[in-house]
């Protein structure tokens, strides 16, 4: 049987790029990511009080030039970069730059300062910040077959899938490095070479200043037997299908990311986990002092609310769980302690 005559026609790295960003794709439409699944974003505004903060230590690590950058790759519809701007103090906004870096248009109302782009801006010096963009960047995944080689997996449209060539080249020394997967048939793997090299490109685009990757992700020693490929429509998980009807995303391997851009020259990276660089930045989830109720009780109950934020952006089992990779150019990491 031919692929022509089976219908299927893509890897799935091909086919999840004409879902999600072809014409008509599922991130072209007018809602947003913000339609399908919530972010910490999405979550809490005190996600971009505390981006807003490093932003702030970037600036310090910079000697606070005279025009500082903030780029936002993958914006959605510019709700993070918005929410850095309204939080940063009067003496850091008057010199900062804000990028928006999406492929959809931009959207009505967005504050003006904004600037959006398709693509990062070269050569600036600042904060690039990537929330939940690399899972969505598009990779092939293999499987293995039966008599224990590692075979690209086809997909038409319809998600129907079937097995194609070995993995071979590149790709074949990336899954031998960084997924190694044994001879046991039905075994999965994504293989994130794109997203390295993805990666060490937001990087190269700045001059100095902390290149920041946001995701769900794994590392060598825990990767998952059958893959993560996934979908989501409406706030629900459902079957990855590449019709561009839902989004379709899978975990990061950040440190092979990591190490990819260390090939390039660039100082260590550093992974940890969100709990842990957002309490770094303020935020703990700790509920305020109950005497609190008692002599201001408006504040108190602020205060409450902003406890329970806190808590579902470093929930464990949750959005506490998603990966920082931290990448200094040029100068200190302004998150270290």
């Amino acid at each position: 049987m031919t692929e022509e005559t089976s219908g299927h026609r893509d890897g799935w790295r091909t086919a999840a790029r004409t879902a999600l960003y072809g014409p008509g794709g599922f991130y072209r439409g007018p809602e947003g990511p913000a339609g399908h699944f919530r972010t910490s974003v999405h979550a809490s505004r005190l996600f971009a009080e505390a981006v807003a903060r490093l932003l702030c230590r970037v600036d310090a690590a910079l000697e606070r030039p005279a025009s500082l950058a903030f780029v936002d790759m993958a914006a959605g519809r510019g709700e993070l970069a918005a929410g850095v701007l309204a939080a940063l103090p009067a003496d850091v906004l008057a010199r900062t730059r804000a990028y928006a870096v999406e492929i959809a248009g931009r959207p009505d109302g967005l504050d003006e300062r904004i600037e959006w782009l398709a693509a990062p801006p070269r050569g600036v010096t600042g904060l690039l910040f990537a929330n939940e963009w690399l899972d969505n960047v598009p990779v092939e995944v293999a499987e293995v077959d039966a008599a224990g080689v590692a075979r690209r997996v086809l997909v038409r449209r319809d998600g129907t899938e079937r097995l194609g060539e070995p993995v071979d080249g590149a790709e074949a020394e990336w899954l031998a490095r960084w997924w190694p997967l044994p001879a046991e048939e039905g075994l999965r793997a994504e293989i994130g070479l794109p997203r390295d090299e993805a990666w060490a490109d937001a990087v190269a685009s700045l001059g100095r200043g902390l290149a920041v990757a946001v995701d769900y992700a794994h590392t060598l020693d825990a990767r998952p037997l059958f893959g993560t490929l996934t979908g989501f429509r409406a706030g629900r998980e459902t079957a990855p299908v590449p019709d561009g009807s839902c989004d379709i995303t899978a975990h990061v391997a950040l440190d092979a990311c990591a190490a990819h851009t260390a090939a390039h020259g660039l100082p260590a990276a550093r992974l940890l986990p969100q709990r842990d660089a957002l309490r770094t930045l303020g935020i703990t989830g700790a509920r305020p002092p109950l005497t609190l109720a008692s002599t201001e009780p408006a504040a108190y109950l602020r205060a409450l609310a902003s406890a329970g934020e806190g808590a579902e952006l470093t929930a464990p089992g949750g959005l506490g769980d998603l990966g920082w990779l931290l990448q200094p150019v040029g100068i200190t990491d302004p998150l270290a302690e």
